[in-house]
């Protein structure tokens, strides 16, 4: 018989959780949040941004800013909300970011370093207390 599982629907919106935290201007830290898979027009429109043309490097910031939907309780992600995160959050999510658009999911393969098991874990986390 036909293998007649229904297709996965398609995931837009990937929870995370920041290694360290985004701290806003009243000290609060931020740490889960939410991001969006990238359209076409995320990736084109930080091209004509000015920061972007004097500074290449600019160009995540710009792009990260886009998609993050929301940190904490921060709603207005823009690129302000990005300069000011640590830059072990900021690698965090450049690196989720590829993972969830160059290559679809969250997942990667990690190896027990005492006993040498492989296995997979979602790297972008989800809020304290879940699994």
């Amino acid at each position: 018989m036909a293998d007649q599982r229904q297709p996965e629907p398609l995931r837009t919106e990937f929870p995370f959780l920041l290694p360290r935290g985004y701290v806003d201007a009243a000290g609060v830290v931020h740490r889960d949040g939410v991001m969006r898979l990238a359209t076409a027009r995320d990736e084109l429109v930080p091209l004509r941004d000015d920061r972007v043309r004097e500074n290449p490097a600019y160009l995540s910031v710009v792009l990260l800013a886009r998609v993050i939907t929301r940190i904490g309780t921060v709603t207005d992600v823009h690129a302000g909300v990005v300069e000011d995160l640590f830059a072990s959050d900021l690698a965090f999510l450049q690196d989720l970011y590829r993972r969830v658009n160059a290559e679809g999911h969250t997942r990667a393969a990690v190896t027990c370093p005492n006993c040498r098991h492989e296995f997979g874990v979602d790297i972008a986390g989800g809020p304290p207390g879940e699994s």
